[in-house]
């Protein structure tokens, strides 16, 4: 799949109030702006993305980030053990 589908649609990508809490919880962030991080990090050079199923899944550094390909809702993100 084409990552690019990601990129031209980055503006698309939301996430919910759970979202927001399991994102902040599982990768330590003490940000309230978890949707805009995680845009950086989608937009990053380094970023590694790939689509498996309904998924996107975006690594970079020891973070991967799962968003849905229909919706743009982030789902989650943790950090890579």
């Amino acid at each position: 799949m084409d990552k690019q589908i990601l990129i031209d649609n980055i503006e698309l990508v939301h996430t919910t109030e759970m979202g927001i809490d399991r994102i902040k919880r599982n990768l330590k962030l003490d940000t309230n702006d978890v949707v805009e991080y995680c845009k950086g990090k989608v937009l990053d050079k380094q970023c590694k993305i790939y689509r498996h199923g309904k998924n996107w899944y975006c690594e970079i550094e020891d973070v991967i980030i799962t968003i849905n390909a229909y919706s743009y809702t982030i789902i989650t993100a943790h950090k890579i053990k």
